[in-house]
């Protein structure tokens, strides 16, 4: 079974991938994993990637999607896999289908802007150690501090209010098409994100005739 995840930065992807790999027995492929791993094998694609990313510029479309095709040609894909991280666009979607990467089902988690954001700017990093914490929901012991090693808790860049919002702008200016695109092609799978993992977990499992 071939599985594309779809959701906003903050939706549970990485999470419910994870959970996926383990129920159905396929890997999940995430774009910066796989760049990764052409890089340190060394293919002909690897090393014309790792140019671009040595130069601080942006790896093209067509250079990923090959690469996407080339890595789910491996054995361990045999019976599926799960992409997170690609297609982001229209485009790139198109260009999966050009090169006969078949797709069954497009699972899009879905979860109001109001709560990601939530979720995103309460999270708090240990500068120290990189412990991960969240004002609500995983809170430290004492307000501000680290409890595994007493470092100071900061707000990420990448969490802070104003870039969660222009994150979700460009998701859902670049993906809602994708939907359309996957709807009409009978692929696409909606689940409710706003409710506990294993229930979001279970849905999706339903959702694309998966057991239970």
């Amino acid at each position: 079974m071939n599985l594309i995840l779809l959701g906003a930065p903050g939706a549970g992807k990485g999470t419910q991938a994870e959970m996926l790999t383990q129920k159905l027995s396929i890997p999940a492929i995430s774009t910066g994993n796989m760049l990764r791993e052409a890089i340190a094998n060394g293919t002909a694609l690897g090393k014309e990637v790792k140019q671009y990313m040595d130069g601080g510029l942006l790896v093209p479309d067509d250079l990923i999607l090959s690469i996407v095709a080339e890595r789910v040609k491996q054995p361990d894909c045999t019976n599926g896999f799960i992409l997170d991280g690609v297609p982001r666009t229209l485009a790139q979607a198109e260009a999966l289908d050009a090169k006969g990467v078949r797709v069954d089902h497009v699972v899009s988690i879905e979860i109001d802007d109001a709560v990601i954001e939530g979720r995103m700017t309460g999270r708090r990093v240990c500068a120290k150690c990189s412990a991960s914490y969240h004002i609500t929901a995983n809170p430290p012991a004492t307000e501000g501090t680290c409890d595994q090693c007493g470092g100071e808790l900061v707000i990420r860049k990448d969490d802070a209010p104003e870039t969660v919002r222009k994150r979700l702008q460009v998701y859902h200016e670049s993906t809602e098409v994708l939907k359309d695109y996957y709807a009409k092609a009978g692929k696409l799978r909606i689940i409710e994100g706003n409710q506990s993992i294993e229930g979001a977990n279970r849905d999706i499992l339903v959702a694309i005739g998966a057991e239970v």
